[in-house]
Formats: structure tokens, C-alpha cells, sequence
């Protein structure tokens, strides 16, 4: 879809310019070729999807792929090529149109002798690097021919000035667009809570923001407002909570959550009033997660040095990547990786992904 989105921009940025710069102008709608663009930006992805979905149901239009791995990466490679019906792919590791190498389960002399020896077989080979947690697909690689060498460029690409100012410029657009639709539900929403149980509209809460700085986070309450209480009995009576607790960071079934609060958070609406911390400059649209105060050591010296060097965000890839099924340290994976790979195309992705995790509920118990 990138690749289409790309394309059609420069097609239109080419057409416009040609037709402003000649006497064509005037023999031409420009509002018909805006639309015309915006159309085709939303109707061509769409037929691409839909004509591969019809296509890949049927094996003759699958590519066969042999995946070559160990034990757990082998359990992981073949899921992902079973349930995303978008590569097209079908697991075969006898007769086979391409093999997938992952470097991670073999040592060097291995991963050597199983490139040569799959190369005799088939002319197409992909290989998982052993640096798995980065996204080379936008990396450029220098060549040092003289001595037969490559070099893969890795950036931390949040931490580039120019790619910080694309991601406001883009971040604020969004903002502005949603800002009237925003008001609207909050003023709905403010009436429900009120409604639905005694106490304020808005939850602040202390977290941890860009350069371990402090901010008041804002959240719509969701709690009762004797909530400790509820919580400290709850607790002597289920025990296993708090297992569950440290490994998730949440409760299995909180006896703190309203009914109100349980729908807002089951759509996410419940981190609207996080769009002021937007305004504030104290969060991004699109981010690692906020982590609270007494998570800092948890997170890890290493991991918070590349996390906690940017704006946190209302919605982010841990939260259209399982969230609640996800542990504690593999949300924090996810931040970093989030960070390490950053491109403007990954924060659209997730925006759409996250519409889809509100209205359907994925991910959320």
C-alpha cells in the first residue's frame, strides 16, 4: 500500500504542476483531479486487498514457502505465515518456491552451509538477520567493495531532528481535523460518568514523560472513588491476582472499574482527555506507552535510556499488538522497537489499526 499511496502522490503533484505551469489549466477541473486522487487513494488499496483476499483463497495462487528455523522461532514463522492470508503464503517444506532462513537458530557455520545448500535449490532465499528486533526494510547499506564487505546503517529515527519535526507537523494535523468530533463526544461522555456514579469527570495521574519528566496524565475516571477499598477486599478473597498483576501490570477482573468505566475502557475512550497533553507538548498522538512512576526500575536501565527519549503516546503499537495479552516486558520490546524503526507510514498504520482496535475491541478484556 506504501508503495501505491507513493505513487499516486507523485503522479498528482506532477499533473497539478503541469497544468498550473500551462495553458491546460483552464481545459481541466483541478477540484476534479483532487478528487480524483483522493478517490483513487482509497479505492485502489482497497481493490488490491480485496482481489488478493479472493485470489489467496484458492492454494494455486499461493507461493510455497519452506521455513527453515528451530523450536520457537519455527512455531512463530509458521503461525504468521498461517493466519496473515496477505503474504500468500502455504508451508511446504518439501516441494517449495522459496525458503526462509531464520539466522537466530543456528550459529555461523550452520547459517553458511544452509544459504549454500538452499541456493542449489531454489533461486529465491530470504534470511532473518540474528538482529531480529530492528527493521532493516528502510535501511541503507553501504558497500566496501574493495574488501568485500557491507555495512547495515542503523538510527534510532525518533532521536533525528528532521524526522521529531514531520512527526508533530503530522501528529498536529490530525489533532486540529478531530478536534470538533472530540469535543462533542466529550461532553457525551463527561454526562455518562456523571450519571453512572458519584466523583469527578477527569482522572489525573502522575507518569513518566520525555527525559523521565513528570507530567500529570488525564484520563476520564473510570474507578470508583473508594476504589482502595474495593481493591484491598478483592484481593484477600482472590489471591491469584496478584500474580497475575506483576506479570501484566493489570487485574484480570478489577471490582474497581464502573460500568461506564468498563465500556471506556474496553474502546479505549477513556484516554481521550489525553489529546490536552497533546496541546500541552507533554505526549504525541503516536508514542511508546506512558509508563507510571514505580515502573521506571522495571523498565530496565537500557531499555529506558532509548524509551524515555521521546513524548509518550496516546495510542502506540503495544496497543494494537495484543494489548492485555501482552506482558510487561513485551510491551516495553515493543516501545523500543517502535522507537529504533519509526517512519512516518508505521504511525499511519497504527492510527488506522487502532480505529479498528476501538471499534471491533481487539486485544481488550
Amino acid at each position: 500500500m506504501k508503495k501505491i499511496f507513493k505513487a499516486l502522490f507523485f503522479s498528482f503533484l506532477t499533473i497539478f504542476t503541469m497544468l498550473t505551469l500551462t495553458k491546460m489549466s483552464e481545459e481541466f477541473s483541478r477540484i476534479f483531479i483532487v478528487v480524483f486522487f483522493l478517490v483513487a487513494s482509497f479505492l485502489l488499496p482497497f481493490s488490491k486487498r480485496l482481489i488478493k483476499k479472493i485470489l489467496f483463497k484458492y492454494d494455486f495462487f499461493k507461493l510455497k514457502i519452506n521455513i527453515v528455523a528451530k523450536d520457537k522461532q519455527k512455531i512463530i514463522l509458521s503461525k504468521e505465515i498461517k493466519n496473515n492470508w496477505y503474504f500468500g503464503y502455504k508451508e511446504d517444506s518439501k516441494d517449495y518456491d522459496l525458503a526462509l532462513i531464520a539466522s537466530r537458530s543456528f550459529d555461523k557455520a550452520e547459517l553458511e552451509q544452509l544459504i549454500q545448500s538452499y541456493s542449489k535449490k531454489t533461486k529465491d532465499i530470504y534470511v532473518i538477520p540474528y538482529m531480529d528486533h530492528l527493521d532493516l526494510s528502510h535501511a541503507s547499506i553501504a558497500e566496501y567493495s574493495n574488501i568485500r564487505l557491507s555495512a547495515i546503517h542503523i538510527e534510532n529515527k525518533l532521536l533525528n531532528y528532521k524526522n521529531i519535526f514531520i512527526k508533530y507537523i503530522f501528529e498536529k494535523i490530525i489533532v486540529i481535523l478531530i478536534f470538533p468530533f472530540a469535543l462533542f463526544l466529550h461532553i457525551f461522555i463527561s454526562l455518562l460518568i456523571k450519571l453512572d456514579s458519584m466523583g469527578e469527570v477527569i482522572f489525573k495521574q502522575k507518569r513518566l514523560g520525555k527525559d523521565s519528566k513528570v507530567f500529570s496524565c488525564y484520563k476520564y475516571r473510570s474507578m470508583y472513588k473508594n476504589s482502595d477499598i474495593l481493591l484491598k477486599e478483592y484481593l484477600k478473597n482472590h489471591p491469584e491476582e496478584v500474580d497475575y498483576y506483576a506479570l501484566y501490570h493489570k487485574y484480570k477482573n478489577d471490582p474497581r472499574i464502573t460500568r461506564v468505566g468498563n465500556f471506556l475502557r474496553k474502546t479505549s475512550l477513556d484516554e481521550f482527555p489525553q489529546f490536552y497533553n497533546i496541546l500541552q507538548g507533554k505526549m504525541s498522538l503516536i508514542g511508546p506507552r506512558p509508563y507510571m512512576l514505580n515502573e521506571k526500575d522495571k523498565i530496565g536501565k537500557s531499555h529506558e535510556e532509548i524509551i524515555l527519549k521521546v513524548k509518550p503516546g496516546i495510542t502506540g503499537l503495544w496497543q494494537v499488538s495484543g494489548r492485555n495479552n501482552l506482558t510487561f516486558n513485551e510491551r516495553v520490546e515493543l516501545d523500543k522497537w517502535y522507537i529504533q524503526n519509526w517512519s512516518l507510514w508505521a504511525d499511519f498504520v497504527i492510527l488506522i489499526k487502532t480505529i479498528k482496535v476501538v471499534l471491533f475491541k481487539v486485544g481488550v478484556k
